[in-house]
């Protein structure tokens, strides 16, 4: 029976910066530098005694979520909301902070959140489609129809954005699939910054 790793309470070794080889070191670097954070998240962290392993995936999840023409923010949603359905609590957790964090960018209305708000008028069509649709081909992606994407696309979807769009479906998985198997616990940084 394996048994939890007491660092962090995960199944696997999570290996500090201090502790990371070199080659880990400098991914690390590239996350925090990226995802504008002064440490390094327990994701990367559970990943960090293989330099191959790592690299790929944050590869992936660097030109998925955090380049190309669909709003961070909006993408941060769709993860939230997909990992929230499905249960992922370090998920749903980690990327509704960074989804609230840049809510300013949906809406000026004193005190909104974009996670509270994500089916509410407040936040635009667009982006409720986008997140309802792309939750259905995170979830389902067996049940997504030409109609679902006739749906973005009349909500001002651009191909390419589109296929972005499709593209968080796949991220997602990936992400809750090493959180959950992992048995990674949120971030006490991060839990700080919402203190």
């Amino acid at each position: 029976m394996i048994k939890e790793n007491p660092t962090l309470g995960g199944r696997y070794k999570m290996v500090s910066y201090e502790e990371a080889s070199p080659a880990v070191k400098e991914i690390y670097d590239d996350t925090k530098k990226t995802l504008q954070l002064p440490f390094v998240l327990n994701w990367f962290k559970c990943q960090g005694d293989n330099a191959t392993l790592l690299n790929g995936n944050w590869g992936k999840l660097k030109s998925t979520l955090m380049e190309g023409e669909v709003p961070n923010v909006l993408k941060q949603l769709i993860i939230y909301n997909v990992s929230k359905k499905r249960g992922c609590q370090y998920c749903s957790h980690a990327h509704g902070i960074f989804a609230d964090s840049m809510s300013s960018m949906i809406s000026d209305e004193e005190g909104f959140k974009a996670t509270e708000n994500i089916d509410s008028p407040s936040m635009p069509v667009s982006y409720r489609t986008a997140v309802n649709v792309v939750t259905k081909a995170a979830l389902n992606h067996d049940e997504i129809s030409d109609e679902d994407f006739q749906e973005l696309q009349d909500t001002g979807f651009s191909e390419r954005e589109i296929q972005e769009l499709m593209a968080q479906a796949d991220l997602v998985n990936m992400l809750n699939t090493i959180a959950d198997v992992s048995g990674i616990k949120i971030d006490n940084e991060l839990l700080e910054t919402i203190e």
